[in-house]
């Protein structure tokens, strides 16, 4: 697993996260570009942290006034790479080490491909940032 750091900010929001929602965040990026907050929260998580018809995770987007992602995380790396492209149909996932780069092979349902990449590449750039942040993976291709 690779090493991050935590900015006060993100602190701040883990903090916040988890009082309102009472998932458990193990990583937390605001992405001002997009106006987004993108928690990784830990495995097993996921019901409690969005709640009954969206009602926790709507509570802390209302608290920050941003959007809210949340991805569920994983020590296996392929399953860490399905959950960040939720809600896309992935049928296989290939890690590799070349040319002493680790890449990451995707290959997304074709009807999917749009949902993986997301509008601006967001998606994407928000699986490349994470994948390179809790698997050392340093980059993504989509197949």
């Amino acid at each position: 697993m690779s090493e991050f750091k935590l900015t006060t900010e993100g602190i701040r929001y883990i903090a916040l996260f988890e009082s309102l929602t009472g998932g458990m965040a193990r990583d937390c990026v605001v992405d001002e570009e997009n106006e987004r907050i993108i928690f990784v929260i830990k495995k097993g998580d996921m019901g409690a942290a969005i709640g009954r018809k969206g009602s926790n995770i709507n509570r802390v987007k209302k608290s920050v006034g941003k959007q809210i992602e949340i991805v569920e995380y994983s020590e296996d790396v392929k399953e860490f790479l399905e959950n960040l492209f939720q809600p896309a149909a992935i049928k296989n996932v290939m890690v590799v080490n070349k040319n002493s780069k680790r890449l990451a092979y995707v290959e997304v349902a074709n009807k999917d491909k749009g949902i993986a990449i997301g509008r601006d590449g967001r998606n994407i750039l928000k699986a490349k940032m994470l994948a390179q942040r809790h698997h050392g993976v340093d980059d993504i291709i989509i197949q």
